[in-house]
This record gives structure tokens, C-alpha cells and sequence, in this order.
């Protein structure tokens, strides 16, 4: 079962007053731990989190119907809910190992006869029975997968992949429909860290569209970030994670560094890095950078300079500023 702990921070202006429809995954139920994380990461947001039936074709009408009733904000499914959040067209969805293939997935991992919820119920059932009629109804519902997709839907949803899932691997056949496709550091089961890490930044960006929020921009110079042995600088990341909770954050530098900056970045850095080796030309409101750029459109923080030593300087700059 998923444990939530301290990690997990609370950001009360992120989809205050929305809804969030969480569709859980294949044997777990709306009491799962990444429901909690949701209600403590969104506490100004309505998190619905239905128990799912399991006859996949129930489980499909039943979402559609909640969608039609409730019109959320925000779809967010794991696994087999990556599936169904698929299909719910016309909404914002965030997909996290979406088991697009999941009778194939259910025969190759031995999900079939009893097995056990991982999570509580509502309705205290607490096994169910999975046998080959079960599982050609999970075929015929995951063979809807991109059924009336167009253009304009497809832009509308993220699929994350763990680059340590060994349970579900359909990222190239998402990424064959949908544009916005990323791997983040992870499991099949998300625990805080790879929630916070990658689906929270993608909860933001989506919020931030919604609202037509322009946050200030904050450029980064890749060579800022990297120690004399190629490894991140002390808070470097620690930088990266508070600066990404107010400001528009991007990382500046060359093709060569986008290896890097997916290692020790992510999926922060996941469209939000700029190749170019004119800095002095990029439109923004802060430049942190080592090289000395001369005159700039954004206001330069000369890293390595006498006031911005080392991140630990730079974090101190932006709390004064209070993220304004």
C-alpha cells in the first residue's frame, strides 16, 4: 500500500475551488495513498476519488456519468485509471503509467483468479475474481484507447512514464497519439518522491493554463548547475524545487545537456529548456547565469559572483523576493 509522509507539501492556491477526479488502478480503490497526497497537495480543491466497479465497461459508464455530472477541472489516472482517463474526452487529464494494454499486462503478471484490494472500499469488499471473461472485457475496453481523438484533445493530456516501472512499458504507443509524453524518475507505483517531483510540476503548468497565470520567468544556465565533476551542485535542485513553485522556470544551454538535465532535472526541465548561445537576447525577468553576459533583457544573477557564491545565496535572494 502507498504511504504518504512529510515530503508531501501543501500548495492551497493550486486549483482552489476546482475538481480533481483521481482514477485509481487496478485492484486499489479511492482510499489509495496517492488520493492522499492529492487532498494534502490541493487542500483548497474537491478531490473525487470513486471506487471503481470491477467490470471494466461498469467502471467506464460509471466515470463518464461522473464526468458529465461533475465536470472536473482535472482527470489524474494511475495505471489502469491511466487507461480510463484516456478515454474521458474533453478534459484536462494527467496520465501516469497508463496500462493502455491491460489484458496483456493482467496474463503477463499473474493478475487473474482471487486477488486481494490493496485499499480499503467503501464497500468493505475486500477480494475479487478475475477469470477469462473478465479479462476479454478489459481487452475490448482498453482497444477503445484513442477512439474519437483529435487534435485539440490530444494537447490536452500528459502521460508520465516511470523509467523503473517493470510492470507497464506503453509510452511508444502514446507517444504515437499524444505529443506531451515524459519519463520521470520512477516506479510503476508513485511513492512522495516521484509525485511531488513529477506530477506536481505538471498540476502547476496545467492550473497556471487554466487560469492564464503568467508567472515571472527565471532562466537557468545550465553550467550553474553542474559541479566540477559533471554531478549537480550543492541545492542545485533544492533550488530548482522552490524556484518552480512561483516563477516560470527554464534551463538554458545546449543539445548536449539535455541528457543531463533529464538524470538530475527531470521532468521540470521537460519542455522548459532553451538551446541558444545568445542569453543577452532571452525575454524574461531573471538570468542566472556563470558566464558574464553583458547587457541583458533579464536581470543577471552572476553566479559564482561575491553576492551569489553558491545556490544556497541565490535561494536567500528569491525568499526575499517572496516569489514575486
Amino acid at each position: 500500500m502507498e504511504q504518504t509522509n512529510q515530503y508531501v507539501k501543501q500548495f492551497p492556491e493550486l486549483f482552489e475551488g476546482k475538481k480533481v477526479l483521481y482514477v485509481h488502478g487496478f485492484g486499489s480503490s479511492g482510499q489509495s495513498g496517492t488520493v492522499k497526497r492529492l487532498q494534502t497537495v490541493l487542500p483548497n480543491a474537491t478531490v473525487l476519488a470513486p471506487d471503481l466497479p470491477v467490470n471494466p465497461g461498469e467502471a467506464l459508464n460509471l466515470l463518464r456519468q461522473l464526468c458529465a455530472t461533475e465536470q472536473p477541472d482535472l482527470i489524474i489516472g494511475t495505471s489502469m485509471g491511466g487507461m480510463y482517463a484516456e478515454q474521458l474526452r474533453g478534459f484536462d487529464r494527467i496520465c501516469v503509467n497508463p496500462a493502455l494494454c491491460i489484458a496483456d499486462t493482467m496474463q503477463q503478471h499473474g493478475m487473474t483468479g482471487t486477488q486481494t484490494f490493496q485499499n480499503p472500499r467503501r464497500d468493505g469488499v475486500r477480494s475479487f475474481y478475475v477469470d477469462k471473461a473478465l479479462v476479454k472485457a478489459y481487452r475490448e475496453v482498453s482497444e477503445q484507447r484513442f477512439a474519437g481523438l483529435d487534435d485539440a484533445d490530444s494537447r490536452r493530456v500528459y502521460g508520465l512514464f516511470g523509467d523503473r516501472d517493470d510492470l507497464v512499458d506503453t509510452f511508444t504507443l502514446f507517444r504515437e497519439h499524444y505529443p506531451y509524453a515524459c519519463h520521470f524518475h520512477g516506479e510503476h507505483r508513485m511513492d512522495d518522491h516521484s509525485f511531488m517531483h513529477s506530477v506536481v510540476p505538471v498540476i502547476r503548468w496545467i492550473d497556471d493554463q487554466q487560469e492564464r497565470r503568467q508567472r515571472p520567468i527565471v532562466y537557468i544556465g545550465i553550467e550553474t548547475l553542474k559541479d566540477g565533476y559533471d554531478k549537480p551542485a550543492s541545492s542545485c535542485q533544492k533550488a530548482v524545487r522552490l524556484l518552480i513553485e512561483n516563477y516560470q522556470v527554464y534551463f538554458v544551454g545546449d543539445k548536449d545537456s539535455t541528457a543531463w538535465l533529464a538524470e538530475y532535472i527531470n521532468v521540470p526541465a521537460w519542455r522548459h529548456t532553451v538551446y541558444t548561445p545568445r542569453r543577452d537576447l532571452l525575454y524574461g525577468d531573471y538570468l542566472i547565469s556563470r558566464r558574464k553576459e553583458g547587457d541583458t533583457m533579464a536581470t543577471l544573477l552572476e553566479f559564482g559572483s561575491d553576492t551569489f557564491k553558491t545556490w544556497e545565496d541565490v535561494i536567500e535572494y528569491f525568499s526575499r523576493l517572496g516569489g514575486q
